[in-house]
């Protein structure tokens, strides 16, 4: 199913715009590429080249590099290619790029630098024909010296060769979404004194209110030399750190700078110390760099009145809520059309209140880190894997880049960890497996990680096989349909404990460190994935039940977006809207609610079947993960509504609980007396959590569906005033006549009926015994109706899903898995049902599409538990039809009534009739017919 019109236009719009800054001079992602390290000079390279194809590898035989020869396409930089916003379509492993380069005169005397962000896989650089070097790595910057062929003021030709040839022990990551070749961030020329800062490491100490700086040289200082460092918004760290001289000789400056007056950085204040550092030379001749750093400490600790540990950000615990970030843009694969677009993806995360990303198996861009401290998001960082065996030569590449990742994006104070392996991809050894050997490698990786940076928590590995071996966060991997989590997580809080075995290998021990969830979902919790669904039902179930075991320190959903392969992100893959209308279920509640520091969970399954008047105790249990200053006592206000059979909404009870309010508080509260109401109905419990000021502070429901069996297929209901209802009930699969364009079937047994494109369902009911039309004073039809979309699995002869996911292969079509029902988006697939009674119209009634989200509680409810799925979430409108007095007669007559709900060629939007059991409202098609006193 295709989704997210609007966004795609948007889209097109950024490549058409794209293609027209390239005529106007303007280039792609034109701010530098390092705000946390940033010379005045230099020069953004960004924008057409000239590029060539190297299918037969033959550009270096025959000396390319020369200028000798002509590149035909044009190449947008720094986009890869084969991506759309790159302009070039992926035909060869060779490309070659060129383009002309003109050092201003003002740079006279400076070395100057080309410097490339990151490229794929092996670059060779040349200017004017003469060979600048070689770099191997496809994740992190590095830079050629041109200055010794520098014709300043002069048009000079600038070539570059890059190989992606793929080879096993490269790393690659994910690249399956769209690959990586060639040129992928921002490529600039820099000028530099003839000694200049190579880097400026700030590490924050919060508890004794200093930071400590290192700054290290680009070579040995030649003569005595002056650091000095300047604050930028105006805070108060001078004193005698301030300035530092460098004695000839040294290469590492390292000391200690006072922060009188400290302002922490937090997602809820991100505050950032904004500074410039400069290297003087007695002859004045100056290096400036400016940058910035964050007052933040990353420890463990334990949650208050407990001895659980967790995660603590400046010494107070953090639940963490974060999400896994592909980092993928259907357009710019590993890059983003602009630097607003990175902003927005950090914003996405808090404006549904979640803490954090995780930046999956990818070196994330610079720019991307920096909103990610400006508005506050944790990030953890992992490391991109092979997909092959763990040898030398991918051992040397992955400690190359781990290297380089921690060095250039050390002063991001979002960065609370380093993740060095994912599921133990690319560390298993043929049939051998992940060997004792191997492991022995990864705890050395995972010293390397903490020599390299003791201020982060690191991990050996993000596994889902049970398999850590040295890691600083106890972390694991599960995939479930919302029923399953209750019990996996039981077992895995009983399971942790200091000594024990769960979830390390090669007989080593858990000891004391956080556990925490880090991927989570329903995504490959049914056989062969879900596909494309309603991800927030169990998404529901599934939070409601980390709340429950503050064992956990937080969990890490799977994922921001969708990608190729997986449709359970919160936003589409081209970032448009998905909807998951609990909203609608209880006003204002949003995805935010559900991760609010504040929770209120209740029944343990999201819809239990309760018998009429039934009386209950409703569980309660305070999740309260903060400290925040909210008096000593919360407010519960609760609400009991339903619709009952008629699709009738009805308010059955309210009521009002006093809750103790104790910081980290974590335990289940006494149950809420209820009597259920005395109507068949599906019923909701909603949940407002307030102070005593009337703030709002979490939103939460649960549902039952109140009954004592099936509904009668006929029955009268009294009203008030000596009034009646004459219901006569008729099931969805009953129909006496159908016939569709593209298909008809029906679901679990015909609680709901499906036609897809144009065509009727008929139905023939029997007129009821002693009624006459002289008693009736009005008739209706209430049906749940919907569109019917002809998805790809229910097509005839479809394929089955295949290939290797994991690296982006296989068929992508969103809706072929059989376990799929497209969420509601922003697309939406409507239809228009005509009714017939006794062969005339009483109305055509639109449908404004074919939704799947929280407000199908009855599609969810009825899905067998065998991890399949069947349209869950599905459901359709309420629509109801007069019957005229006319077709009244003729029933009567015939003793049968006939509808007809039918689709025209007009729009082709095919039809679901829904069943008491199915959709949204507990309800089959109805007559009803009001009798006269």
């Amino acid at each position: 199913m295709m989704r997210g019109g609007k966004m795609r236009n948007v889209i097109a719009c950024i490549i058409f715009l794209a293609v027209v800054n390239t005529v106007s001079g303007e280039i792609p992602l034109p701010e530098h590429p390092r705000p946390d390290f940033q010379r005045s000079r230099w020069m953004n390279l960004n924008g057409s080249w000239q590029f060539e194809f190297d299918s037969e590898n033959q550009g270096l035989d025959q000396e390319w590099f020369n200028g000798n020869r002509d590149f035909p396409l044009t190449i947008m930089v720094p986009f890869p290619w084969g991506s759309t916003l790159s302009g070039v379509k992926d035909q060869a492993d060779v490309g070659w790029y060129t383009r002309s380069i003109q050092v201003p005169l003002d740079w006279k005397g400076q070395r100057v630098f080309l410097v490339i962000g990151a490229c794929d896989w092996h670059t060779s650089a040349w200017l004017d024909g003469k060979k600048l070097g070689e770099h191997q790595g496809g994740y992190t910057p590095f830079e050629f010296d041109l200055t010794p062929m520098l014709q300043i003021g002069k048009e000079q030709t600038l070539i570059l060769r890059v190989d992606d040839t793929p080879h096993k022990f490269k790393l690659e990551g994910k690249q399956g979404y769209g690959r990586a070749a060639g040129i992928w961030q921002t490529v600039y020329l820099e000028a530099r004194p003839q000694v200049a800062m190579e880097t400026v490491h700030f590490t924050p100490d919060i508890d004794d209110m200093k930071v400590t700086v290192k700054v290290i040289l680009d070579q040995e200082a030649p003569e005595e030399l002056q650091f000095e460092l300047n604050p930028l918004n105006g805070e108060v760290i001078q004193g005698p750190g301030t300035r530092q001289r460098i004695a000839k000789g040294q290469k590492i400056l390292q000391y200690d700078l006072g922060i009188p007056t400290m302002k922490l950085w937090s997602p809820d204040d991100p505050y950032l110390y904004e500074v410039e550092a400069t290297l003087r030379r007695k002859d004045g001749m100056e290096d400036r760099v400016k940058t910035y750093f964050g007052m933040r400490k990353i420890s463990t600790g334990q949650l208050p009145g407990t001895n659980i540990p967790y995660v603590m950000l400046n010494n107070k615990p953090i639940y963490l809520q974060l999400t896994l970030d592909q980092s993928y843009h259907p357009d710019g694969f590993y890059t983003f059309p602009s630097d607003a677009f990175m902003r927005d993806e950090i914003l996405r995360t808090r404006h549904i209140g979640l803490n954090g990303q995780r930046i999956h198996i990818k070196v994330e861009i610079p720019r991307k880190l920096y909103w990610a401290d400006r508005l506050g998001v944790l990030i953890m960082a992992d490391v991109p894997n092979s997909w092959g065996d763990p040898d030398e030569k991918m051992r040397a590449e992955m400690e190359y880049a781990l290297c380089g990742m921690i060095k250039r994006d050390y002063n991001h104070p979002s960065i609370f960890s380093w993740v060095d392996f994912n599921e133990t991809w690319g560390l298993r050894t043929g049939n051998k497996g992940y060997t004792p050997e191997t492991q022995k490698w990864v705890e050395s990786v995972y010293r390397l990680t903490k020599k390299l940076d003791s201020t982060r928590l690191a991990e050996d590995n993000s596994p889902c096989n049970h398999d850590h071996v040295a890691t600083d966060i106890n972390t694991w991997h599960a995939y479930l349909p919302g029923y399953g989590w209750r019990d996996l997580l039981d077992q895995i809080c009983s399971d942790t404990y200091v000594g024990s075995t769960w979830n390390y290998i090669g007989g080593r021990k858990q000891d004391g460190d956080p556990m925490f969830n880090s991927e989570c979902g329903d995504v490959w919790g049914y056989e062969g994935s879900t596909g494309d669904v309603d991800w927030s039902w169990d998404y529901h179930i599934m939070i409601n039940e980390f709340r429950r075991h503050p064992k956990v320190c937080g969990w890490l959903y799977t994922e921001h977006h969708d990608v190729i392969n997986e449709w359970n992100g919160y936003w589409r893959f081209d970032r448009s809207n998905k909807f998951t209308g609990m909203s609608d279920l209880l006003n204002d509640m949003t995805m935010n609610d559900l991760h609010s520091k504040f929770y209120i969970a209740s029944e343990r399954e999201l819809c239990r079947v309760i018998k009429p008047e039934q009386k209950i105790g409703v569980p309660l249990y305070a999740s309260l993960m903060t400290d925040d200053q909210v008096g000593d006592e919360l407010v519960l206000d609760m609400e009991l509504y339903g619709w009952n059979r008629l699709g009738i909404q009805r308010r059955y009870w309210r009521g009002r609980k006093a809750i103790p309010y104790t910081p980290w508080m974590s335990k289940e509260l006494p149950s809420v007396e209820i009597t259920m109401p005395g109507e068949p109905c599906l019923a909701v419990l909603t949940l407002v959590l307030k102070d005593r000021t009337g703030r709002i502070l979490h939103r939460n429901f649960t549902t039952y569906l109140v009954e004592d069996g099936s509904s009668p297929r006929e029955e009268e209901i009294p009203l008030r005033g000596n009034r009646k209802l004459h219901v006569v009930r008729f099931a969805p699969n009953t129909f006496h006549d159908a016939k569709w364009s593209l298909k008809q079937w029906n679901v679990l047994d015909g609680l709901k009926v499906n036609g897809a494109g144009t065509g009727y369902f008929e139905y023939q009911i029997d007129w009821p015994e002693n009624l006459v039309p002289e008693k009736i004073d009005n008739a209706t039809v209430r049906m749940e109706l919907g569109a019917k979309q002809l998805f790809g699995k229910d097509r005839e002869g479809a394929a089955k899903q295949e290939g290797d996911f994991m690296r982006g292969k296989g068929t992508h079509d969103p809706s072929l898995n059989r376990n799929a029902y497209p969420m509601t988006d922003e697309t939406t697939f409507p239809s228009a049902v005509c009714i017939r009674v006794m062969g005339k119209s009483v109305g055509v009634f639109e449908l404004p599409d074919d939704p799947a989200d929280h407000r199908g509680i009855l599609s969810w409810f009825s899905q067998k538990r065998d991890r399949f799925l069947r349209e869950a979430g599905s459901y359709g409108f309420l629509i109801e039809a007069g019957i005229s007095k006319e077709a009244l007669e003729k029933a009567y007559k015939k003793k049968t009534i006939v509808i007809r709900l039918e689709v025209d060629d007009s729009l082709r939007g095919g039809l679901a009739i829904y069943g008491e059991r199915f959709g949204r409202y507990p309800m089959d098609p109805t007559l009803v017919f009001l009798l006269k006193p």
